[in-house]
């Protein structure tokens, strides 16, 4: 099993699954090729606003996270039966690509 990440706005491949709380600015959910909406996953709303996808707040951000992901061990899972399909691929509409919770969220479930 591959797991991947990328933008939501880039094209379709695999089981899509969005992981953020919010819907994402300027899609419409008819439109848009997401399989899956797992927003319980997703950072929580002090969290995100906390984080504003501040590099310099990445490391703190990273162990805040995964703190919220070890305490919800439903909805993580619920995620790990979800991609238990081959080429399943996380969603996120950050747009910073080195500094978002999708990496972090890919790390913590490929280790446990």
């Amino acid at each position: 099993m591959a797991l991947h990440i990328k933008r939501i706005y880039e094209p379709k491949d695999g089981i899509r699954i969005l992981v953020d709380r919010l819907w994402p600015r300027g899609l419409s959910k008819q439109n848009t090729a997401v399989d899956i909406w797992m927003k319980d996953i997703a950072p929580s709303p002090a969290l995100r606003r906390w984080f504003g996808h501040d590099p310099a707040k990445w490391a703190e951000f990273q162990h805040r996270y995964r703190d919220e992901l070890e305490k919800n061990p439903s909805a993580v899972e619920e995620l790990k039966r979800r991609i238990g399909q081959p080429d399943a691929t996380l969603l996120y509409a950050a747009k910073d690509l080195h500094h978002n919770h999708a990496i972090v969220l890919q790390r913590f479930v490929g280790k446990n």
